[in-house]
């Protein structure tokens, strides 16, 4: 979906366009409904700055709704443990060659259901049970699947967490190296969930070869800019890419894989019969849509778009006291810490919730309290650009000091970039 700059809409005209189909959901059950609409009016008076988030074009709620989800194909295309999948095999290749053309991949899977199963299929691939991996730690943005204790990667493998360097919040790559001819890992993962800056994929492969290792990169949030041209890509230098193709790839919630092909044939493997049993091939249909439209040239402005945009708002709120973490940014994600402003970072997503910003917090490096998470994604597909990102940081300011009049304001700025504008 092209980035739009709509006239400003209600939330009534906003709510007219769930699709052909949503009268008959209507009559038939008007809880789930009312929901649907509910939901939809609070994505359309409120901020979305969750970093993980975006809102998909109606081309790909129109996949995801579609007849494809009623086809159990459980395989790969041509090779499907059911029969009547001759359409479906078509949707999956489609994808398939959509994906590899787009990241230059020597093989994909799309079919993973989510980015944490992705890297569950790529640990799957490569690791065993009890196998060293060297990932960021947690308190540094390190995801769950890199070696939570209450995740899988915790209970299966032994996780080494390197972090960051206390002064520039940036990678200590010195310590990776250092840990890695230390422990020899199995694997070393590169990515986070709320790490703001590019990773030297280049020196991770290199301390990889170094000591042995495989390399994963767990691109999750970086992958819909590698697609626009507005950041580097993994794929050359990582043995795995593990992604999701929601955030700023701006498709269904899901993931995929991408590798070399003489890992293809042991990630299929890993994905189906090891992880997942049947593909949904309404949303395999609507990663292919995403993919498409990621391919064409107005995905790429989008892409840059959000970047300017993210660093426009780092520099925004710097400006109103809030400190943010390495600096700034080179990505859609912003890392920062109220604590200057006298609030520790659950407080403060409470106060800008209550104000219709949604965020989420995170961990903060060499600090027990929590700090907020952001991101540009979803408000640069409504069509906001750098005016709109100072206008944020001032109803940052405002939700922050419990400023009532921020409530209104934010709602008149969402008024007028509705995610969905109406249809004649």
């Amino acid at each position: 979906m092209p980035v739009t700059t709509a006239p400003a809409a209600t939330v009534q005209q906003a709510h007219t366009a769930p699709g052909p189909d949503f009268d008959a959901l209507r009559r038939s059950d008007p809880e789930i409904a009312d929901v649907i609409l509910g939901e939809m009016g609070r994505e359309a008076t409120g901020l979305q700055l969750i970093a993980a988030e975006n809102f998909t074009s109606p081309a790909v709620l129109a996949a995801l709704g579609s007849p494809l989800a009623n086809k159990y194909a459980e395989g790969y295309p041509g090779a499907r443990h059911h029969g009547g999948c001759e359409i479906v095999d078509v949707a999956e290749r489609i994808a398939i060659d959509r994906a590899m053309s787009l990241f230059a991949a020597e093989h994909a899977n799309v079919q993973p259901h989510s980015g944490s199963a992705a890297v569950l299929a790529a640990y799957a691939a490569l690791l065993r049970p009890g196998d060293t991996v060297l990932a960021m730690g947690l308190p540094y943005g390190g995801h769950l699947t890199h070696g939570s204790p209450a995740n899988f990667s915790g209970r299966w493998f032994d996780f080494i967490g390197y972090g960051v360097e206390p002064d520039t919040g940036i990678i200590d790559y010195d310590q990776v190296r250092l840990l890695a001819r230390t422990h020899r890992p199995r694997a070393i993962v590169v990515g986070s969930i709320a790490y703001p800056r590019h990773p030297d994929y280049a020196l991770f492969r290199e301390i990889a070869d170094e000591t042995g290792a495989y390399l994963i990169a767990d691109a999750a949030h970086p992958i819909g800019l590698v697609a626009g041209g507005a950041a580097p890509s993994p794929v050359p230098y990582a043995d795995v890419v593990c992604a999701t193709t929601h955030k700023v790839l701006r498709g269904p919630r899901g993931g995929m894989l991408l590798c070399g092909a003489d890992l293809a044939e042991r990630i299929d493997r890993a994905v189906f019969p090891f992880t997942q049993g049947g593909a949904q091939m309404h949303t395999v249909a609507a990663k292919a849509v995403a993919f498409g439209e990621a391919a064409a040239p107005a995905f790429s402005t989008y892409a840059h778009q959000v970047v300017t945009n993210a660093r426009a708002l780092a520099e925004g709120l710097a400006a109103e006291g809030v400190a943010v973490t390495t600096g700034g940014t080179d990505t859609h994600l912003i890392t920062a810490d109220t604590a200057p402003l006298g609030l520790d970072g659950r407080t403060a997503r409470g106060r800008l919730a209550a104000a219709g910003m949604v965020l989420d917090t995170c961990a903060l490096p060499y600090g027990d309290e929590r700090g907020i998470r952001l991101g540009t994604a979803a408000v640069t597909t409504q069509g906001m650009g750098k005016a709109e990102m100072a206008r944020i940081a001032e109803l940052f300011s405002m939700a922050l000091r419990e400023d009532r009049k921020a409530l209104t304001e934010v709602r008149e700025l969402a008024d007028g970039f509705p995610p969905y504008p109406a249809r004649d």
